[in-house]
């Protein structure tokens, strides 16, 4: 038995690469937490989580009060147990943000140690469906952007390689929306897909008004039209529009993502593996997607979606927003295809001094197992 001996966690803040604004909130900066884990037979696993700017130090609490402490003399080859575990000792306070984090940083860790010590990348041991995915970028789909500077980072996107872009909607007016949609669709053509992402900012009324206009301009999704917990109301929506409703970055379970494909409420599904709980999680929505037709489509995080998505036959596109380039070497991008890395574990190359010297004074912990 491998049994987990001693765990590190820190957290990083990283400043966003440009100005990220969406209808409800602006991305101050990215709390990164860090878990690392160490077994009996030497084997070290490194994985993470985040938030866009509050709220890291609660799950630094958690993983150092509850979880950490927990893993302590665990065999780290029972990932699906661990799982279980940390969430039913917490179960007094899921589900929710905080506690879906921390299982994530720890989830995660454990799937790249048993990466490292099966000699296997995350995309093959989770499933190994293929070996590369086509991005769209979110990257300068921004609402405070207008649409002239929509058009030219779509264009400059699709001299790359890149299939499709992504813009914010959630202006006043339908109007508003329409001028930014209407300039990307006329200046790169009816082959670039157009997915739209309303950050839960609209009423019912608001949404099935801008149906039409999303229809007309043959938009590939419509993202987060509603606030997440209204299952009723994205069914209602989707019932009534051409124009697939994608939910998913602010649920928190595999139980929240059932309840909404059980519903008919959505036909895109875009778990983040951070929020939801972490790898283990993210395959069951993936598996639950797939076995009802239809497509996972992960918010966030490409770095370590690029092996997911690459790991699941439903998973058709990956989300550029580039974020750990000041921590970690690049991801293997081909064309606007990304590449699932095959080196051992996550696959992300982090850069160790650079971690060292971002980390936020006094974040660290250190948990070793008692004797």
């Amino acid at each position: 038995m491998a049994r987990i001996t001693s765990a590190n966690a820190f957290m990083v803040d990283l400043a966003p690469k440009v100005v990220r604004t969406d209808a409800i909130q602006s991305f101050k900066s990215q709390e990164t937490i860090f878990v690392v884990l160490f077994d009996a037979d030497g084997a070290r696993g490194m994985g993470y989580s985040y938030t866009i700017g509050d709220g890291g130090p609660s799950i630094l609490m958690l993983l150092k009060e509850t979880f950490l402490p927990r893993l302590m003399g665990q065999n780290a080859d029972r990932i699906e147990a661990i799982w279980r575990d940390l969430l039913f000792c917490s179960h007094a306070t899921a589900v929710g943000p905080i506690m879906s984090l921390a299982l994530a940083a720890i989830d995660t860790a454990l799937w790249d140690m048993r990466g490292h010590k099966t000699g296997l990348s995350l995309h093959v041991l989770a499933g190994g469906a293929k070996t590369s995915v086509p991005m769209y970028t979110t990257e300068g789909g921004w609402l405070h952007l207008p649409p002239e500077a929509l058009v030219e980072d779509a264009q400059e996107a699709k001299s790359k390689g890149f299939l499709g872009s992504k813009v914010k909607i959630g202006t006043p007016s339908v109007a508003g929306d329409a001028a930014r949609l209407e300039a990307v669709r006329t200046a790169l053509g009816d082959d670039y897909e157009i997915m739209t992402d309303a950050n839960q900012s609209m009423t019912a009324a608001e949404a099935q008004r801008r149906v039409p206009m999303l229809e007309q301009l043959n938009i590939a999704w419509f993202e987060e039209p509603l606030p997440s917990d209204d299952i009723a109301g994205h069914r209602r929506l989707q019932a009534h529009s051409r124009v697939p409703v994608a939910v998913g970055e602010s649920l928190y379970s595999p139980g929240q993502f059932a309840d909404y494909i059980a519903a008919d409420a959505c036909t895109i599904v875009q778990a983040d593996v951070a929020r939801v709980g972490g790898i283990t999680p993210w395959l069951k929505v993936a598996h639950l997607a797939e076995a009802h037709n239809i497509a996972i489509c992960p918010h966030f995080l490409m770095e370590l979606h690029v092996s997911l998505v690459c790991a699941v036959p439903n998973a058709p596109w990956l989300e550029y927003i580039p974020q750990l380039e000041d921590i970690a070497a690049p991801m293997v991008c081909e064309a606007g295809w990304a590449v699932a890395p095959d080196t051992p574990g996550l696959g992300i190359d982090w850069d160790q001094e650079k971690l060292k010297a971002l980390t936020v004074s006094g974040s660290a912990i250190e948990i070793r197992e008692e004797k």
